[in-house]
């Protein structure tokens, strides 16, 4: 009698996992976002930061829907723990050979969610530079002590008809980036 008890109250909770993964991938699925709160405590060189914030999973729909260029960008910032929104942004293109003096194609900033969708409308192959006005996020943050005022982050595009993300996974002493997707 025991066992059918014990085997009736496991299987109720497989059938309850599997209701929630079920909730949980159609929210994801239909651009819902899966949310809960995170506390964070940093400190930096004896500056201790306090934050508490929304940790937000949006699906790959929600993501495709808010892409409106073939290139763009997302800057987190790792010691707050959380987009970092209101940084200045500019995108440079070198031209035909490398060496060649830098032109200003298009700038913006990030958003509320750290993200630069909307850079360019078109995308040619060429030698690409991102500068992340950092300073003035640190600034704006209340963050006085920083080694790097600004990010460059130099990338080549070959297949024009690709989509390039480049994240920033900024703290202010130090930097991280990669080919996003």
């Amino acid at each position: 009698m025991k066992a059918a008890q014990s085997s009736g109250v496991h299987l109720s909770r497989s059938r309850l996992v599997v209701v929630v993964v079920v909730v949980v991938l159609l929210m994801v699925g239909t651009g819902l976002a899966v949310g809960l709160t995170v506390k964070h405590t940093a400190s930096t060189y004896g500056q201790d930061y306090q934050v508490q914030s929304q940790a937000i999973s949006p699906s790959p729909l929600a993501m495709t829907a808010n892409r409106t260029s073939p290139l763009t960008t997302h800057v987190l910032d790792t010691s707050l723990g959380r987009p970092a929104a209101e940084v200045p942004i500019k995108l440079y293109r070198t031209g035909e050979r490398l060496g060649e003096e830098w032109s200003q194609v298009s700038s913006g900033q990030t958003n509320s969610d750290g993200r630069c969708n909307n850079l360019l409308n078109t995308l040619e192959a060429g030698v690409y530079k991102i500068t992340f006005d950092t300073a003035t996020y640190f600034n704006k943050n209340g963050i006085r002590q920083y080694f790097y005022p600004y990010v460059d982050i130099v990338f080549e595009v070959q297949d024009p008809n690709q989509h390039y993300h480049v994240p920033l996974l900024l703290n202010p002493f130090g930097y991280s980036t990669y080919r996003g997707s």
